[in-house]
């Protein structure tokens, strides 16, 4: 479950990243599965993800089927342990993007202070 968000994940992530390496790339196509990266839906979206936004956006999206499953789980049942920690990684790692995100987000904005502030020492 959580094998296929993690390594789709890191294929959007490198598209993002610019990263060019092609046996990290064939490595998370394999741990995902050509049948499962090919289909249409929120794991082939996110490892095709071109932007941040949408890469969060569609991280989120492939956790769905990770929430449903744990729903469906019985209180008994001897995997409910296993997928609340696979729940607690992907939750880690959605909090983790989005403070990248926002932290970007302030370098961006720092940016055009810092320019301002240059401005007016140096006029002209």
């Amino acid at each position: 479950m959580a094998c296929h968000e993690i390594a789709a994940l890191r294929l959007g992530m490198m598209n993002i990243l610019g990263l060019k390496d092609e046996a990290v790339r064939v490595h998370e196509i394999n741990e995902i599965g050509q049948n499962v990266i090919a289909a249409p839906g929120p794991i082939r979206s996110l490892s095709e993800a071109k932007d941040f936004q949408s890469l969060i956006r569609f991280y989120e999206g492939s956790l769905t089927e990770l929430e449903e499953k744990i729903a469906s789980l019985g209180p008994t049942d001897p995997k409910l342990s296993y997928y609340r920690s696979l729940l607690i990684l992907t939750k880690k790692v959605e909090l983790e993007l989005k403070s990248t995100f926002r932290n970007l987000n302030v370098l961006f904005n720092d940016l055009e202070e810092m320019h301002d502030l240059v401005h007016e020492i140096y006029p002209g």
